[in-house]
């Protein structure tokens, strides 16, 4: 009778400790670089943005650009 009660408390706290792996691992997460990816971890939608890409200082360089070589060309030439 005391074996079998021994063996069911180990196989219980066998099974515990296990759980408790599993859940520390899922509530942790975690954020892998492989090949040098950086793989995201599961609370990537709620982190904020480190990082921004550089962009053109002015936004509208191709309009600009559109505007003074319209306006260069209404210029009239002076006449003779």
């Amino acid at each position: 009778m005391k074996n079998l009660k021994t063996h069911a408390k180990s196989r219980l706290s066998t099974i515990l400790c296990g759980l408790v792996v599993l859940v520390s691992l899922a509530a942790t997460g975690c954020q892998m670089d492989i090949a040098g990816q950086t793989l995201p971890s599961p609370y990537y939608l709620s982190d904020d943005v480190q990082y921004y890409a550089p962009g053109p200082e002015f936004k509208l360089a191709r309009e600009a650009a559109a505007l003074k070589e319209q306006s260069a060309n209404q210029i009239s030439e002076p006449q003779r």
